[in-house]
């Protein structure tokens, strides 16, 4: 997943948000009470549904929006008051924002020539971030003579021009193709490891945020419901909220019969008892949903050491080329899947068939239960 580089490891801390608000009718807010440190030369990325707070947050960093209540501080000095051009931040969006009246070159010159460069450093330094995003022979046409993802090179570019301590990208491969998206998750993260750069990261699409970041902030409601790197926020989500968001998950619902130090025993619907990591439950008695990821379940034979083991009657096949998904009905739950390598797959499975399967104690998490909304 992502690797963190040696000086976010250090933990020297870049940017603090602290007791930040930000309301747009004085009633509802939009951002909640967010506390958070970004380290220098870490990849972040805050990610959650549209409307969860992410872009505004950035937006008070860039200097856009401006807090309701809280404070901002970018190496340890408060930012609130400084305007986006003084605070030192490359900023890069969705929709590129170049001028197209400009050519590369000019364009990538811009941020350079009103910070009063001189003429022979501002052609080194569009020389040099040229070659960094491989666009050396393009500096002489215009947008509209380039692809999209040339565009985003030359956005990209143009925030790196002038080296700033901090770039922010905001939904920045939104309008590319797959392909090509997957192509420039890897030319940014490779820069930012090349460059050792502080890079925060805007997206809605997990898989993009798994695939670049050191840290990942999940952000609902306003609110940071976890922050880690990426093999933990998937593996060991600490609410349900997390879990259903990221990746996929298979969601049972219960409640609370025993409660011993890191385990616990949930009791289904029909009776089943299933014996779980204790991460996010109340009392005994109380609602819990139980969280499963789909490639942790075995099936057949191969659930035979289990330490939870049921029945589960195969409904539909999903076939995705190198895995097939395969959904059953289980503990009375019609959407229960499981996700089977194809090397595994056992070619004589049938839509129909009943076969045991099960997880261990240690791939169930037992999470607070699902809210309505969700």
């Amino acid at each position: 997943m992502g690797g963190v580089n040696s000086s976010a490891e250090a933990g020297e801390v870049l940017v603090s948000f602290r007791g930040v608000q930000k309301s747009y009718d004085g009633e509802n807010l939009i951002v909640k009470d967010l506390n958070l440190e970004i380290r220098k030369g870490e990849f972040l990325t805050l990610l959650g549904p549209s409307g969860s707070g992410k872009t505004t947050s950035l937006m008070m960093l860039a200097g856009f929006e401006t807090p309701t209540a809280g404070e901002i501080q970018l190496s340890g000095r408060s930012i609130n008051h400084v305007p986006p051009h003084k605070r030192d931040i490359g900023m890069v969006f969705q929709n590129y924002a170049l001028f197209p009246h400009m050519t590369v070159a000019e364009n990538l010159a811009f941020p350079l020539s009103v910070r009063g460069v001189g003429k022979t450093d501002i052609s080194e330094r569009v020389k040099k971030v040229l070659g960094m995003v491989q666009l050396d022979a393009f500096a002489q046409r215009y947008p509209a003579q380039l692809s999209g993802g040339q565009q985003q090179r030359v956005a990209l570019a143009r925030a790196l021009v002038f080296e700033p301590q901090l770039v922010l990208m905001d939904e920045p491969l939104g309008a590319l193709d797959k392909q090509l998206r997957e192509h420039m998750q890897m030319e940014i993260k490779h820069l930012h490891q090349r460059l050792g750069l502080t890079v925060v990261y805007v997206t809605h699409d997990q898989g993009e945020a798994l695939t670049m970041s050191d840290r990942v902030a999940v952000f609902h409601q306003g609110e940071i419901q976890q922050i880690d790197a990426p093999r933990t926020l998937y593996e060991s989500p600490k609410n349900t909220f997390v879990a259903n968001f990221i990746g996929e998950n298979n969601r049972l619902n219960g409640h609370l019969l025993s409660h011993d130090g890191e385990r616990c025993v949930v009791t289904l619907s029909r009776g089943e008892k299933v014996e779980a990591l204790a991460v996010n439950v109340g009392q005994p008695g109380d609602p819990v949903t139980l969280s499963i990821r789909p490639e942790r379940v075995s099936l057949n034979g191969r659930s035979d050491g289990c330490a939870n083991r049921f029945s589960g009657r195969v409904a539909e096949f999903v076939y995705l080329g190198d895995h097939v998904r395969v959904r059953l009905e289980v503990c009375g739950k019609s959407d229960f899947f499981v996700k089977q390598p194809i090397a595994e797959l056992d070619p004589a499975l049938a839509v129909g068939d009943v076969v045991p399967l099960g997880w261990q104690v240690e791939h169930v998490r037992a999470l607070d239960p699902l809210a309505i909304d969700q």
